[in-house]
């Protein structure tokens, strides 16, 4: 094992993130080679800087004229567009972010956290977190209605078992007493937990006294001296359209809410920002008890992971997010016609499938929030349905494990969701009748 992974295990030896590290994760480490390098050249190398690949003229790097051109003049110098980011993204883009999470997430005030690390989109920090965090034959306990890329990312990359629980309690809400049951009965000292709000496919968010009521079971299983290591997969935050919906990431409850428990955030510019196809994400670090060296010690072996994966993360992503969020003239107006616009399609929605109240093919699930929400299909395959509809009617939705069919309303415009619900539910009785 390279030597500065062994001095980064030894920082973290006292941490509650040292016992979830996987074979790989104790391995990793950001090497001082020629990343690091360039970057101390960077502040001594005043005469000559030959350290980086990376062909310049006069301070800025070359470029094809047909792409500098498609940007507007005077907003980006070359090198804002051309160059490569830096390890962990662009510096002034990671403290605006972190800026921006406590400002949504008060309960993070005054909190230690480490300062958002940029990724390739949400996916890949999840991937980064089961490559450093999840050994091959670990757990990782999950709602049993989740996002089809966790069983390729947990089980199929990391070798690991998603054990599941049931995501809905009897009374229609978050099943927190099994969520709860399912971290007990985790194999060994260490358990490890994904949960995603809004989530993808139900369009549900947990109540605040619901999401207080999660935050209090982890905890009372970590005071039975289990390690709890908290995945907040946030990539539908801000979605929120009912009142007594938590509007907090569970990550500020749980940064420091136990020595036991090793949060973890997961986020994206790619819907907060309304840049899905940029691929720029964000992770983030916190524990109770977590020192600057245990924060430092988690950001260079994630470094590593991105160094020896993707190298770094896209440039021209990061330079445009960070000149909306600094300088755009229209940045919180487009935010919010965003979110008035899926609340309006949301709300059409809830009325279009209230008119079908006690339909015995189809059930809706619960959903407050997002950009889906989902009917079981009690049993019948979801397949069969999705199917019908796609050559019947035209009509694209999701089957998810056979037996959920999931909408995202967020892709209809509003005046077409009545007769998108309506003809679901007139395909199912055609079907299944």
């Amino acid at each position: 094992m390279n030597s500065l992974a062994i001095e980064l295990n030894e920082i973290l030896k006292d941490s509650a993130a040292y016992g979830f590290l996987s074979p790989i994760g104790k391995r990793m480490y950001f090497p001082k080679g020629i990343v690091a390098q360039s970057d101390e050249a960077k502040e001594k190398a005043k005469r000559f800087n030959a350290t980086v690949g990376l062909a310049t003229s006069k301070g800025e790097p070359f470029y094809l004229s047909d792409i500098y051109s498609s940007f507007k003049d005077g907003i980006f110098r070359p090198s804002q567009i051309f160059s490569y980011a830096p390890g962990g993204g662009n510096k002034e883009l990671r403290a605006l972010w972190k800026d921006m999470m406590i400002r949504k997430n008060p309960h993070l005030s005054g909190k230690k956290t480490s300062t958002p690390i940029v990724t390739g989109g949400l996916t890949h920090a999840i991937s980064l977190i089961a490559d450093l965090f999840v050994a091959p034959g670990s757990e990782v306990v999950c709602p049993d209605l989740f996002w089809d890329n966790y069983d390729l990312i947990f089980t199929d990359l990391a070798d690991a078992k998603l054990k599941l629980f049931p995501f809905y309690d009897g009374n229609g809400g978050f099943n927190v007493e099994g969520m709860k049951k399912a971290l007990e009965e985790t194999e060994g000292d260490y358990a490890r937990i994904i949960l995603n709000f809004p989530n993808n496919p139900t369009g549900y968010t947990p109540s605040r006294e619901e999401a207080l009521r999660i935050v209090d079971a982890v905890k009372a299983v970590a005071d039975t001296g289990k390690k709890i290591m908290v995945i907040s997969d946030d990539a539908y935050f801000g979605l929120f359209f009912e009142n007594d919906t938590e509007k907090e990431s569970l990550f500020s409850y749980f940064a420091d809410a136990h020595e036991n428990i090793f949060a973890i955030k997961g986020d994206a510019a790619t819907k907060e920002e309304m840049v899905w196809g940029f691929r720029v994400g964000f992770l983030t670090y916190a524990s109770k008890g977590f020192t600057d060296a245990h924060i430092d010690a988690l950001t260079k072996k994630t470094l590593g992971a991105i160094r020896c994966t993707v190298s770094n993360c896209d440039m021209p992503g990061q330079s445009l997010i960070l000149n909306a969020m600094r300088n755009g003239k229209s940045y919180e107006a487009d935010k919010a016609a965003l979110f008035d616009e899926m609340s309006k399609r949301y709300k059409a929605v809830h009325v279009a499938v209230s008119k079908h109240d006690g339909d015995r093919f189809l059930t809706p699930y619960p959903f407050n929030s997002g950009y889906f929400m989902a009917f079981s299909t009690n049993g019948r395959d979801a397949e069969d349905l999705r199917r019908y509809l796609l050559d019947k009617y035209q009509i694209g939705a999701i089957n998810i494990m056979g037996r959920t069919l999931r909408l995202a309303y967020c892709s209809v415009e509003l005046e077409g969701l009545t007769e998108l619900v309506d003809t679901i539910y007139k395909a199912a009785e055609e079907l299944w009748s």
